[in-house]
């Protein structure tokens, strides 16, 4: 008989890519993946893995076998539900996908108030873009995740997932202290033309809503400093390197040197959360949910 937590670990490989990243994903270390697909390996006596560079493959046979491990977490998902549902209060684990700054700006609180008032709760924290993360829910290697979207890239809405608002993040200019611009309250785009950009790396939808919208505005972006940790971007304006556009949500206090000048129309990405529809009765769910609505800050609104 096929073992679960096998095929689990190999659903996670194909999932997440690596068996590294499924380990992360899975809260084990690689060396427990590797082990449990090779036990699986022998089980099956097939191959399923397959060195591709300094990754890894699925054969065709580990592919039949994600999509039999794809329907038995389904089924077992839908028993939990019952039960979890049939006990009316959160329990079991519960696998959230959230995207950096909310990880770090809203995450904490909420799992440390789901934990202490749920003690059966087993939560578990993987950062992930946000438009993967739903995909990962789609496809159940995560439960609920924490995503956003921009007016230039909405949310994907796959069939079978449901949504909630969590709230609207609201985002800044942050320019050196010295600067011209430090002394406005305001500014509209036409202000920031010929300005040095410090930015998100190409590919993120951050930074291609910079790109876009100044373009739209007449004037061609130097993005001179692309880097993806905002608290960097922070050190680079304190610097007097540049000029960034920062989201409040995780941004953490302004350094000295550093002025915040709002930028009109104000740039807003909105928060979701995102769950299966099989999943929408599981008490975990709901809860969780409604955690992340109370624990929206009234400062990122």
């Amino acid at each position: 008989m096929l073992d679960l937590a096998r095929l689990r670990a190999l659903h996670a490989v194909h999932a997440h890519g690596s068996v590294g990243a499924a380990a992360a994903a899975l809260g084990y270390t690689p060396s427990a993946v590797s082990q449990q697909i090779s036990k699986l390996e022998r089980e099956t006596r097939t191959r399923l893995l397959e060195r591709q560079g300094r990754g890894v493959a699925l054969t065709d046979a580990a592919q039949l076998l994600v999509a039999t491990a794809q329907q038995l977490m389904s089924l077992v998902e839908e028993a939990e539900v019952a039960l979890e549902e049939q006990r009316g209060r959160p329990a079991g684990r519960l696998t959230v996908a959230a995207f950096p700054t909310a990880a770090c700006g809203l995450l904490p609180g909420v799992l440390a108030e789901l934990t202490a008032a749920h003690p059966s709760l087993e939560l578990r924290l993987v950062e992930v873009d946000p438009h993967l993360s739903v995909d990962l829910v789609a496809r159940g290697v995560v439960d609920l995740a924490v995503a956003h979207d921009w007016d230039i890239a909405p949310l994907p809405s796959p069939e079978g997932l449901e949504r909630a608002v969590i709230g609207d993040d609201r985002c800044d200019v942050l320019v050196p202290a010295g600067h011209r611009l430090a002394v406005r309250e305001s500014v509209v785009r036409e202000d920031l033309a010929d300005e040095r950009w410090i930015c998100q790396p190409p590919g993120t939808v951050c930074h291609d809503w910079l790109v876009r919208t100044l373009r739209e505005s007449g004037s061609e972006p130097e993005l001179a400093f692309q880097v993806a940790e905002y608290r960097t971007q922070l050190a680079l304006v304190a610097a007097g390197l540049g000029i960034a556009l920062v989201p409040r949500l995780g941004r953490g206090p302004v350094p000295d040197g550093v002025a915040v000048v709002r930028l009109d129309p104000m740039p807003v990405r909105r928060l979701y959360a995102v769950w299966r529809t099989g999943a929408a009765r599981r008490p975990a769910i709901t809860e969780t949910v409604r955690v992340l609505r109370t624990h929206w800050a009234p400062e990122t609104r």
